[in-house]
């Protein structure tokens, strides 16, 4: 039997400018503890800022997301504009702030925010194929932004939760692990570090969201 293939969209290396690191590695080995396996993609822009990890400082530097998203892939990475959702069985972004600065402007403008064309396009197409689609963590809202009508989660955040609504979504509130599935849009969303969390909880939100997924392929 075919494998599953899914396509693993990286915002940048580490939570608080790229991709959230734990979310990122526990969606891949979900995905291959199921049987499945994946792609790691990622647009090639200039990343919003680079933030010092230790002291939470703007750093005066600047990176590439694609870049840094390969040291997450272990540099087995493409260029998002070469994503075919003909490709693929399911699209997932992992969180962190990079999905809210680099793959969007959510963190900077909230229900005003642009997406990154390369990422619209990727659920735009994922969407006309009715293949499912994944978002862990803050990377919910910009799926709101792009498909407006849709239910998701974030959790609990309230002021994250208003402007998910202000984009026309419908928010449901979650707890750890819990996975929200909007059947129209064939759109799966959990919380992780949208919540106080530990890196037990983001397995079972990453493992919850891909057994999800795999059960509407």
């Amino acid at each position: 039997m075919k494998k599953k293939r899914f396509a693993v969209v990286l915002a940048g290396s580490g939570v608080y400018d790229g991709a959230e690191i734990h979310e990122a590695i526990l969606t891949m080995l979900a995905i291959m503890r199921k049987g499945g396996e994946y792609v790691c993609f990622a647009p090639d822009i200039k990343q919003h800022h680079v933030i010092n990890h230790i002291t939470g400082e703007e750093m005066n530097e600047s990176r590439n997301v694609l870049v840094e998203s390969a040291r997450i892939a272990r540099g087995d990475i493409k260029p998002l504009s070469e994503f075919d959702g003909k490709d693929y069985d399911a699209i997932i972004f992992p969180g962190g702030f990079g999905a809210a600065k680099n793959l969007s402007t959510v963190a900077l403008h909230g229900p005003d925010a642009s997406v990154n064309s390369d990422v619209e396009e990727a659920v735009l197409q994922m969407v006309k194929l009715k293949k499912p689609i994944g978002a862990l963590c803050i990377a919910p809202a910009f799926i709101a932004k792009v498909l407006g009508d849709v239910n998701v989660t974030i959790g609990t955040d309230a002021g994250t939760i208003g402007a998910i609504e202000a984009m026309g979504a419908t928010h449901v509130e979650t707890d750890h692990g819990d996975v929200v599935i909007d059947e129209d849009n064939l759109v799966f969303t959990t919380p992780c570090y949208m919540l106080d969390a530990t890196i037990m909880d983001i397995d079972d939100g990453a493992n919850n969201i891909i057994k999800a997924m795999f059960e509407r392929m």
